[in-house]
């Protein structure tokens, strides 16, 4: 019975829904891979940062949230979140300086309001999205950066928005890494 169960539940079932998942959706079953110019530059599950070789953000690109996952953020192999609660101290110095950050690199005033998402980290780390707010505050830097006007950009970002879950939970959102692969593709 022992080896039947194992056989049945560690071999078949696991093959079964394997196959189902390749057969009803092939993408998402081998990882959501995104392509361009025939290479694998990442997954649409899974953000990445866009940065220099010393680890600044690039101000031609979208930024993503940030990320707890890793050292250096989304390291896929140690998602999860940073685990300090709202009343921590730490956590509240943490945010402050990347809202001193995010409203610097994106040229906002000093009192501008900041998404959360922009300062937060998402529980696992590794969230590929950010808010539709968050992009349009970073539309400017990027059209500025690229040499491209304002609009352009924001029609790039509007076309790249996904609406909220089944219609009413969350927000807006936008792939961080479909949109700046799309403005790649954007000549002046």
């Amino acid at each position: 019975m022992l080896i039947v169960i194992t056989v049945l539940t560690g071999v078949l079932y696991p093959l079964a829904v394997t196959g189902i998942a390749h057969v009803a959706f092939s993408s998402r079953a081998n990882g959501s891979m995104v392509t361009s110019k025939g290479r694998i530059v990442g997954s649409s599950l899974i953000g990445q940062n866009f940065t220099d070789a010393k680890g600044n953000p690039i101000a031609k690109y979208f930024q993503p949230r940030p990320s707890a996952a890793g050292t250096n953020g989304y390291d896929a192999l140690a998602s999860g979140g940073s685990n300090l609660g709202p009343s921590n101290p730490k956590l509240l110095t943490v945010v402050a300086d990347r809202v001193a950050a995010y409203r610097a690199f994106n040229g906002l005033a000093p009192n501008a309001t900041v998404p959360v998402d922009a300062v937060t980290a998402s529980a696992s780390g590794l969230d590929p999205d950010i808010s539709l707010a968050n992009a349009l505050d970073q539309a400017p830097r990027v059209a500025r950066a690229r040499g491209l006007t304002l609009d352009r950009v924001v029609a790039l970002v509007q076309a790249h928005v996904r609406d909220r879950t089944w219609g009413f939970l969350g927000e807006n959102t936008v792939n961080v890494l479909l949109l700046n692969l799309a403005l790649d593709g954007v000549s002046r």
